[in-house]
């Protein structure tokens, strides 16, 4: 029996950890993904026993971008919010994280509390956090502070500092959304301190033995160690943000299926959709790639 070679080892072991992925993909996802696909190419009508199937091309799509008056605008606003969220929720998580991973007392209660985020984010929370009077006025009482950081004061503060405005405006905007983007950060940081906790302390000590100051530590080591982990959790915030129980894109796609205008023309929404999040996870992934350092 020929033994392989050390590359295809490493491909081989590749191709095993993403089999379960791959078979669930075939298995849940592929299927109802063609089927979609057909949906939105035909009017679907519902009759006795089922459904009827009438092809009419790309009308859906049609209408859904020239017809369709909401539909363009909360895509166009969803994209905009995730170019807002993203940056902001990988830098606060990379933040969080760096301070779990040093050593103090009561370090195990600090990162309960950091993840508890994604406990009050779960279905079931929320769901009782939308009907829960003191929750919906905490909430609108973290959203006025919020505003009350981001107003005139803090506006005036940052154009003192000579600070560009577009960099300006983008400070702003997050901490607007300081709420949202702590809620969004839980298993990012999650993610983050356990690729923090795998770098080996030898390669610090070497830094050290070398002279190396902390800063020049964390530029040269932390920072390229922890670019694949960075770039998972890129494309997770990015999906994460995308398809959030709070995503009014998401809730306007069902409404069109459900109640609106049709089935048809819902599910071309989707199509559309999800096209728009493979290209942009693409593009993020190709120029995110180049920076990567993979360890041997």
């Amino acid at each position: 029996m020929k033994r392989l070679s050390l590359s295809q080892q490493k491909s081989l072991t590749g191709y095993m950890f993403t089999l379960p992925f791959i078979i669930g993909f075939i298995l849940f996802f592929l299927a109802p993904f063609i089927q979609s696909v057909i949906f939105s190419l035909n009017h679907l009508r519902i009759v006795t026993g089922g459904y009827e199937l009438t092809f009419n091309n790309f009308d859906n799509f049609r209408h859904a971008l020239m017809v369709d008056t909401s539909f363009l605008p909360t895509f166009t606003q969803t994209l905009l919010n995730m170019l807002l969220d993203v940056p902001a929720i990988i830098f606060f998580s990379f933040f969080a994280a760096l301070l779990l991973n040093q050593k103090f007392k009561g370090r195990l209660i600090a990162r309960s509390i950091f993840f508890l985020p994604v406990i009050l984010s779960s279905g079931v929370i929320a769901g009782l956090e939308a009907t829960d009077y003191m929750s919906n006025l905490m909430n609108e009482a973290a959203n006025a502070t919020a505003g009350f950081l981001a107003g005139p004061a803090l506006t005036e503060f940052l154009l003192q500092m000579k600070i560009p405005r577009e960099l300006l405006l983008y400070v702003v905007n997050v901490v607007e959304r300081i709420p949202q983007i702590i809620r969004a950060s839980g298993i990012q940081i999650l993610i983050f301190l356990a690729g923090l906790q795998s770098i080996s302390p030898s390669l610090y000590e070497a830094a050290r033995v070398e002279g190396a100051s902390p800063w020049q530590t964390f530029w040269m080591i932390t920072i390229p160690v922890m670019s694949p982990t960075i770039l998972a959790n890129v494309v997770y915030s990015i999906i994460d943000s995308f398809l959030a129980s709070n995503n009014e894109l998401v809730g306007y796609i069902r409404s069109t299926a459900f109640g609106g205008a049709g089935f048809g023309i819902g599910t071309a929404m989707g199509v559309l959709y999800f096209a728009a999040i493979a290209v942009i996870l693409a593009v993020v992934v190709g120029i995110i790639s180049r920076y990567v350092v993979y360890q041997d």
